[in-house]
């Protein structure tokens, strides 16, 4: 993936020259825990979810036409839940800052156009409240979708949808532990809005 990550970038058009944008991003995430063998009062899958907020600071590099490098420090408010009608439904919410590092594909008119995100993230978890977890680091991958509407004086205004799958557990997962799987997901929703970051001109005398 990097390999053609590489050769697609290197193919193309450069900017004359490169732009720097500075912004925040914010919105609500849905997320839940996929545990092998499953925990018990958890399914379907839509009633163990946690809904919670995130945001963050984002900072776009772009030295290409099309393609982009954006860099993200963020907080999320993930988790699970478990219970049903006869069992008291308990949320186990987690805290995490993390930093997810992407490439950013966009396509369409100057004005509006349609972008991807994809790039690995690392994160911790910086609040358990219920100090049930066994790993606090976390890492795993990103991919988000959505469309943005550049602006000549106000920047750029951006909505996407975005999925995080963790490969880093929040429980051990090796042959002696309960579990085989223990990994975090979650799909968020949201509105961001970045500036350029102008360079300053010198005048010569």
């Amino acid at each position: 993936m990097l390999c053609a990550c590489s050769i697609y970038v290197s193919a193309q058009p450069r900017l004359r020259t490169p732009e720097f944008y500075f912004g925040a991003h914010g919105g609500v995430s849905f997320s839940t825990v996929i545990f092998r063998p499953a925990e018990a009062y958890m399914t379907p899958i839509t009633n163990a979810c946690v809904i919670g907020g995130n945001g963050g600071l984002v900072f776009r590099y772009a030295g290409h036409k099309y393609c982009h490098f954006q860099m993200e420090v963020n907080y999320l408010h993930r988790g699970w839940s478990s219970g049903n009608d006869t069992i008291a439904r308990i949320n186990r919410n987690l805290h995490y800052i993390e930093v997810p590092i992407f490439m950013h594909l966009n396509f369409g008119s100057e004005v509006c156009r349609w972008f991807f995100n994809l790039g690995p993230q690392i994160g911790y978890c910086i609040k358990d409240e219920a100090q049930t977890i066994d790993h606090r680091f976390d890492w795993g991958l990103a991919a988000g979708t959505g469309l943005y509407v550049k602006t000549k004086h106000a920047g750029i205004y951006q909505l996407e949808a975005r999925f995080d799958f963790s490969f880093g557990g929040v429980y051990g997962t090796s042959i002696t532990d309960s579990h085989t799987m223990a990994n975090p997901m979650d799909l968020s929703i949201n509105l961001g809005w970045l500036m350029p970051i102008k360079k300053k001109v010198k005048i010569k005398n």
